[in-house]
């Protein structure tokens, strides 16, 4: 019921965090990947090892890592981000009242004010805290400010009284967790679809210190995915040595050389929609020296030798139903030749532009793009993110 899904789970310092293990067990068998944040307090009562070892992620605890410095400070924008759902179960009335008042002094109440995600809040405590007046006014309130709220369950409680404070049975944590996660799906043309998209430059390495590229930033493709993510498809980003950062939004994978990308791609070559936006070099070095090549060799030279053609490839060994869009930079007859290379390559689409054109080609935040296919002719010009968002709402018309 969570095939694919990305699930952030909250513990926080309340008996009730050994349970937190066994739903971590239950989201897992139900498909979902888990990521967990505790607060300082929960790993009082459950070490972090036991969650780190069940979820094989790091466990995240405090914003600041005084054993690690060098762990990033922003942990909780990246996993705010690649969420789908963030569950926090135990949630504490220390917890829920930090959250209602916008604190964010550790990672967890940091991550949720990060998250993009919708919030299912489990809270527990013993009975006369949660009917307390303070306790009841933020229940209220974490309900007006868009948070799912779990009422707990009635029962045995650690104080050794009966009364409502237990944290609900997993499956009942699972079936609002499902109605969470399907009613803020992204509903699109894309829905169910498997997209890979490529970006930035390849290199051909000559020697250890130098190698043959180009000076793609990998904006196009990085732009591409995030617009096929917006119409709902489950994106995979293949990507070379890029300059732009990765989000943890979709799923990605790294390809130095033209070779690593042919590997990859073949690995990939089942997915419904393949978008090479990457700038791959036709040619490498027909020779890699294990040792730097010295400069008192004189008139040194290279010879090349073409690389796979991954695009090319592809389109031989295309699936039925799948929709191949590949790229084209040129520098003059532009129209000439991104459709001799749809023919060549036997794909659907081609996104071609010209590298002499102004606010086009690498590097820059801005593309004008002519897409072409066997019958159609579209000009799209703006930012890269706007541009990618036009030509696949094109292609896969709502």
């Amino acid at each position: 019921m969570f095939s694919g899904k990305r699930i952030l789970l909250g513990v926080t310092g309340g008996i009730a965090a050994y349970k937190a293990a066994y739903l971590l067990r239950e989201f897992q068998k139900a498909g979902a990947e888990i990521r967990v944040i505790m607060t300082p307090s929960a790993t009082r009562f459950v070490g972090t090892e036991t969650f780190s070892a069940l979820s094989r992620h790091e466990v995240a605890v405090d914003v600041f890592n005084n054993e690690n410095p060098s762990e990033s400070w922003t942990k909780h924008i990246h996993w705010g981000e690649w969420a789908d759902l963030f569950v926090i179960a135990p949630c504490t009335a220390n917890t829920l009242a930090k959250i209602v008042h916008g604190q964010s002094d550790n990672m967890l109440t940091s991550t949720v004010l990060a998250a993009r995600c919708p919030i299912l809040i489990c809270p527990t405590m013993d009975g006369e805290m949660y009917e307390s007046p303070a306790v009841s006014a933020n229940l209220t309130k974490i309900s007006e400010m868009g948070f799912y709220l779990l009422e707990p369950e009635s029962g045995y409680l650690a104080s050794g009284i009966e009364d409502k404070g237990r944290l609900p049975e997993f499956g009942v944590i699972l079936k609002k967790s499902v109605e969470i996660v399907k009613k803020h799906a992204i509903k699109g043309p894309l829905t169910g679809k498997k997209v890979v998209v490529t970006a930035g430059p390849t290199r051909e390495f000559l020697d250890p210190v130098r190698f043959l590229s180009n000076p793609s930033s990998g904006k196009m493709g990085l732009a591409m995915a995030e617009a096929a993510r917006s119409l709902g498809g489950n994106v995979t980003l293949v990507h070379g040595p890029i300059q732009s950062a990765l989000t943890e939004r979709f799923h990605s994978e790294s390809f130095v050389s033209a070779d690593d990308l042919f590997e990859l791609m073949k690995k990939h070559a089942d997915a419904d929609v393949i978008i090479m936006a990457a700038a791959v070099a036709d040619f490498k070095p027909a020779t890699s020296h294990s040792n730097k090549v010295k400069k008192d060799r004189g008139n040194f030279q290279i010879e090349l030798k073409q690389n796979p053609d991954t695009l090319k490839w592809l389109g031989e060994n295309r699936k039925t139903g799948q929709v191949l869009i590949g790229f084209a930079m040129e520098t003059e007859h532009l129209k000439e030749n991104a459709l001799a290379k749809l023919s060549k390559k036997n794909i659907d689409w081609v996104c071609a532009n010209n590298l002499t054109e102004a606010g086009a080609g690498f590097g820059t935040d801005t593309n004008t793009i002519y897409l072409l296919s066997k019958d159609t002719e579209k000009t799209f010009s703006g930012t890269k993110e706007a541009v990618s968002r036009e030509i696949l709402n094109f292609i896969f018309p709502g």
